[in-house]
């Protein structure tokens, strides 16, 4: 019997390969102001496109055990450790304005 259609995870792997896809991804975790929540989306993001926590690890010049504690639900990465995953991911912070509704 043919499998006719692929994991939800399989399906959410290949879509974060695309590097638009990624970033809104990441923003719409960061909008949902669940910190938390962006960390664990943030790694799960860069172990779709950088690979293992080992090779992050070499690209970011961190250390593996401080990139698990960095980007776990309770870990506290600083800013630096946020732009250098990013970039290994292929992706950068930006920062925006907050729109307001003006009545």
């Amino acid at each position: 019997m043919t499998k006719n259609s692929r994991s939800f995870d399989e399906t959410s792997k290949a879509l974060l390969q695309d590097p638009e896809m990624a970033a809104m991804y990441l923003e719409e975790v960061l909008e949902s102001g669940d910190i938390a929540l962006f960390k664990l989306a943030l790694r799960d993001v860069a172990a779709v496109r950088v690979g293992s926590m080992t090779k992050l690890a070499k690209e970011t010049n961190l250390a593996r055990e401080a990139l698990y504690t960095s980007l776990s639900k309770d870990g506290n990465p600083r800013l630096e450790t946020l732009t250098k995953v990013l970039g290994a991911a292929g992706l950068r912070l930006s920062v925006a304005p907050i729109s307001v509704a003006v009545v």
